[in-house]
């Protein structure tokens, strides 16, 4: 067990150890950068944490987070609200608006399909997706990680969308076969929204 200078120190290096990407090293240097700042600087980290916690939002339509109970997308008379752009969590949603290449609208799906984890369709928001399908949607466009789960919810959705008169596409595979959205640089990104590929 490492021995720290203060009680106070070690709660700080323990707490901020548990954020990702970050060990008990990392954490350390952070909480002693902290103190040798204005105090002021620490006081105001932790009111934007507050924040965060306290005022962040689910958008009720899209799902995707928000200031407000309906984001700034789903309320943007400029975006085109016939297409919609599948994506598993927040974090693809801003790197696809990084790219300025696509205008339509957002639906975050949480997740994705894992019989491995235990994650099935009824965790993720599929029922409210085909909800919000109600004739003004023409196209569906999966933006979804091409990974083995990835697939595997597309493969599902496509199912559940074959019925409906709806052109459903998928983002061409500039992404790398087992890569992540958010890690995908802008320029691969948008191309693979501009070529996009019908789903047969």
């Amino acid at each position: 067990m490492p021995q720290y200078p203060s009680q106070s120190i070690e709660q700080a290096v323990n707490q901020i150890s548990r954020l990702p990407g970050i060990g008990k090293k990392s954490a350390l240097r952070i909480a002693l950068y902290l103190l040798k700042q204005d105090s002021a600087q620490a006081h105001s980290l932790a009111e934007s944490l507050q924040d965060l916690v306290n005022l962040t939002k689910t958008c009720q339509t899209c799902f995707n987070l928000s200031d407000h109970d309906m984001c700034d997308i789903c309320c943007s008379e400029s975006r085109d609200g016939s297409i919609l752009c599948i994506v598993q969590d927040t974090r693809d949603v801003i790197a696809i608006e990084n790219t300025a290449q696509f205008r339509g609208k957002y639906h975050v799906l949480g997740g994705l399909i894992s019989p491995m984890e235990g994650i099935g369709p009824e965790e993720l928001q599929i029922d409210s997706l085909l909800t919000r399908l109600d004739g003004t949607v023409k196209e569906i466009i999966f933006a979804l990680s091409p990974t083995m789960e990835g697939d595997t919810t597309s493969f599902y959705l496509s199912r559940k969308l074959k019925d409906r008169n709806l052109i459903v596409s998928t983002i061409a595979r500039g992404v790398p076969i087992g890569g992540e959205i958010e890690y995908a640089d802008e320029i691969t990104l948008g191309r693979s929204i501009l070529h996009r590929t019908t789903q047969d």
